[in-house]
């Protein structure tokens, strides 16, 4: 077949594979029945001709009205009226196919633009969009529906029945005990230890004070205090002493002795029937023991606190509080709460044994009982209760060892001592050659850093006993035997 005029001729691979054999003359098989003619349809009616003939001058179907102006009417060879109709692909057999962009219609002003097909129509309601008579009318149900729930709401209210207050017959649940309280326990040490831990009131004419006390000896009635509870009432006309026991019975008490210079004071209570308390030992107790404090803070009888032993040796001085106490103690420190009213009372270790006698609390305005708890607290070690307990009880007085000389702490930077301000004349101390402003440094070897633990040291040995001395002057150190006296 010819190939047709304007069309070029298909590529040889196409003509291959689509392209009529050259064997074949016409498009089909020679046998293939030869169809029967179409039937020619009837010409159309005189009306449908009229209403379909091209009018204002067109000369055909197809072309503008009037006509195509300056070119020939259509032909089979120029079937166009448009100038670019050649490049129209829709027109082109040769254009490429392709998708293009959905159809685009114009939105009339107002018109609601058409849902996307794989979203939802949204459509928007504004309370303006609304009409004046329906806004209006919702309105006046909203406040109809509120007063109507707020007065019944209001009348059930005040017609209720109440619920009745009382319910006779009714029962609490019970529960089992759950709480064991092994031996050693804090519980079970306050148990044993509390009946021998007294209450000591002392009524001055116009003044009183109050105090703690130990119950140290059953049959005879002796109870160890403190010396700075019950010094002001010792020879005062009219000065009452008072012991209060944990039964809540009480019985006067008189001072048997008492020691200023180790705060430490014995009285006697005629009271059948005492229980005394175990008496253990301050050398066995180290930093960390777990001990209870039982006494009478601020006047509150049977108060225990706990804690531990914090320090051991500790220096303190105790002096003033309305007393002629001036003692340097080698105390306990323990951080179980204490507070004023607890001196003279119990400190007793993990065993129930009494290791201490609670004496002074360290506020932040120095060392005394005028400030509250802050952890700080400081007993006198038993074994130094004990000796000078059975002294006052034997004697009504108690003896300790002295060097005569009078000091304050110093400090050169790196060294710190206990300065000698003065020597009295013929003591310990001025016999072995010590002389004001010497520093004294050592006490039989001990190292002295201030004056407090000079006393210390000192009072630690017995009168009679020769101790060596270090001391510096001049710049250099010597060393000078002393042997104590007796205060």
């Amino acid at each position: 077949m010819p190939p047709t005029p304007g069309i070029p001729p298909p590529p040889p691979a196409q003509q291959a594979a689509f392209g009529r054999p050259a064997e074949v003359a016409g498009s089909f098989a020679g046998d293939r029945p030869t169809p029967p003619p179409r039937p020619v349809p009837p010409p159309p009616p005189e009306a449908v001709l009229r209403a379909f003939a091209p009018r204002d001058g067109a000369t055909g179907l197809g072309e503008p009205p009037g006509g195509l102006p300056g070119r020939r009417r259509r032909t089979s060879s120029g079937p166009w009226w448009k100038p670019d109709a050649a490049a129209d692909p829709w027109r082109d057999p040769w254009s490429p196919s392709g998708l293009g962009a959905p159809a685009q219609y114009p939105q009339e002003p107002g018109a609601v633009e058409p849902a996307v097909a794989d979203e939802p129509a949204r459509v928007k309601l504004r309370v303006r969009d609304l009409p004046l008579r329906l806004s209006v009318l919702a309105l006046l149900a909203l406040v109809f529906v509120g007063a109507v729930g707020g007065t019944t709401a209001w009348f059930l209210g005040r017609t209720a029945d109440e619920e009745p207050l009382f319910a006779p017959g009714t029962q609490l649940s019970e529960v089992s005990p759950g709480t064991t309280r092994e031996p050693g326990s804090v519980s079970d040490i306050a148990a044993r230890v509390s009946p021998a831990v007294v209450s000591i009131e002392v009524r001055l004419a116009n003044a009183g004070a109050t105090g703690s006390g130990v119950v140290v000896d059953a049959d005879q009635g002796y109870v160890v205090t403190n010396n700075h509870v019950v010094s002001g009432a010792d020879g005062v006309e009219g000065a009452e002493i008072r012991a209060v026991f944990s039964d809540g019975s009480g019985s006067a008490a008189r001072i048997v002795g008492r020691d200023p210079a180790s705060d430490i004071a014995v009285l006697k209570v005629e009271k059948p029937g005492l229980i005394a308390a175990s008496l253990g030992s301050s050398d066995d107790v180290v930093v960390g023991d777990p001990v209870v404090a039982i006494g009478s803070p601020l006047g509150l009888a049977g108060t225990v606190t706990s804690g531990i032993v914090s320090a051991l040796d500790r220096p303190v001085r105790l002096s003033g509080e309305g007393s002629d106490t001036n003692a340097v103690i080698n105390a306990l420190q323990t951080d179980a709460p204490i507070n004023p009213g607890n001196s003279g009372g119990a400190l007793v270790d993990g065993t129930g044994a009494v290791v201490g006698i609670n004496t002074a609390i360290a506020s932040l305005g120095g060392t005394g009982g005028g400030g509250g708890s802050i952890g700080l607290g400081f007993a006198i070690p038993i074994d130094t209760v004990r000796d000078i307990s059975e002294q006052l009880i034997s004697t009504g007085k108690a003896v300790h060892a002295t060097l005569g000389v009078n000091a304050r702490s110093v400090t050169d930077g790196t060294r710190d001592g206990a300065l000698v301000v003065n020597v009295e004349p013929g003591s310990p101390g001025a016999d072995a050659g010590i002389r004001e402003q010497d520093v004294v440094i050592a006490v039989d070897g001990g190292q002295v850093g201030s004056s407090e633990e000079l006393a210390v040291a000192v009072d630690a040995h017995a009168p009679g006993d020769v101790v060596t001395v270090e001391v510096v002057r001049g710049g250099s150190s010597r060393e000078v035997q002393a042997t104590l006296g007796a205060a």
